[in-house]
C-alpha cells in the first residue's frame, strides 16, 4: 500500500487509499441534497493544527485560503503545509505541501499540486483540469512523465473536496448513518470514490471551550497504516464555518490526534458553548 500523507489524513480527514471505492460513474454528492448555500470561508482564512503521537507533539499543519486567477477564472488558492517538529522529526521527518486552485463560482478544481517528503518518500505532482476536453493532465515531475485521465465536471481533488463539502452541506441535510460520496483525483492511481459517513453530533472540549461538532467517519483501507476500515474520525464545527476541530486516527503503529490549535480570518463567528 502506498504512503498516506500525514497532513491530509489528519487535517482534511479524507486521505484514503485510492484502491478503495473505485467508480466509473459520474460524481454525485450522494447523501446530501445540494442546495444554494452561503459560503463557509473567504480569502484570508488560516487554520493551524497540532498533531499528537502519544505523548509527543508530532507536528503542526496549516491551511490557508488565498485569492487569484487561472486563465482569467477567479479561483481560491488553498495552501496546506505540514512538518514534523521536535523529537518526532528525529524518527520520521515530514515536509508536505499541497495546493489547490478551485473556482469561486463552481468549486471545480483547475490545478492541484502535491509536493511531499515523508521519511525519504517523495512526490512532486501537478494536475491541471481541462473541462473543455474532459481530461486532467497529471505531470509527475519526479518521474518526468505525464498521464491523462478522463474526468467529469464534478471531479474534485483532495483539497478542493474539503472546501466543496464545507460549502455544500448543512446539518439539517445530513442523516445519521448515511454517507456522502465524491469522486476524487489526486495521484497517478486515477479517479476513486471517497466515502464519508455521518455519525451525528457531539460536543468536544477544546482549548477554546466546548464546541458542538458534526462527527464523520471517512472510510480507509485497513492494513499497514490503519488498524481497520473505520479507524479515522473527523469532528467539524456545527456552525457556518464548518472547520475541522479534531481528527483521530488509530494506526497500526499507534494513535494520532490532531486538534485545532489556531485560526484567523474566519468568515463567520466560531461558536463556543458557554457554561
Amino acid at each position: 500500500m502506498k504512503k498516506i500523507s500525514i497532513l491530509l489524513i489528519l487535517i482534511l480527514g479524507i486521505s484514503i487509499n485510492a484502491q478503495m471505492y473505485r467508480s466509473n460513474q459520474g460524481n454525485k454528492l450522494e447523501g446530501v441534497e445540494k442546495k444554494e448555500k452561503k459560503s463557509a470561508f473567504k480569502p484570508g482564512e488560516w487554520l493551524k493544527f497540532r498533531l499528537h503521537y502519544g505523548f509527543l507533539n508530532a507536528s503542526y499543519a496549516t491551511l490557508q485560503v488565498k485569492s487569484t486567477n487561472i486563465n482569467g477564472i477567479p479561483v481560491y488558492h488553498v495552501v496546506g503545509n505540514g512538518k514534523t517538529v521536535g523529537l518526532a522529526s528525529l524518527f520520521f521527518k515530514v515536509d508536505d505541501t499541497y495546493e489547490s486552485y478551485f473556482g469561486k463560482e463552481d468549486g471545480r478544481p483547475y490545478r492541484f499540486v502535491r509536493k511531499i517528503d515523508e521519511g525519504g518518500y517523495t512526490k512532486d505532482i501537478e494536475i491541471n483540469f481541462d473541462y473543455k476536453n474532459d481530461v486532467a493532465v497529471l505531470n509527475d515531475k519526479k518521474k518526468d512523465k505525464k498521464i491523462n485521465f478522463a474526468i467529469q465536471e464534478s471531479i474534485q481533488d483532495l483539497v478542493s473536496a474539503f472546501y466543496f463539502l464545507r460549502n455544500n452541506f448543512e446539518a439539517e441535510d445530513l442523516v445519521e448513518g448515511k454517507s456522502i460520496n465524491l469522486d476524487l483525483l489526486y495521484d497517478d492511481d486515477g479517479v476513486f470514490q471517497f466515502k464519508l459517513k455521518y455519525l451525528g453530533k457531539e460536543v468536544l472540549r477544546t482549548k477554546y471551550g466546548k464546541v458542538e461538532c458534526l462527527k464523520f467517519r471517512p472510510y480507509v483501507q485497513s492494513g499497514r497504516v490503519f488498524k481497520e476500515q473505520e479507524s479515522l474520525t473527523l469532528w467539524v464545527s456545527n456552525d457556518d464555518n464548518k472547520i475541522p476541530v479534531r481528527i483521530k486516527a488509530d494506526l497500526a503503529v499507534g494513535s494520532i490526534k490532531a486538534d485545532l490549535d489556531g485560526y484567523n480570518g474566519l468568515k463567520h463567528q466560531f461558536k463556543i458553548i458557554m457554561d
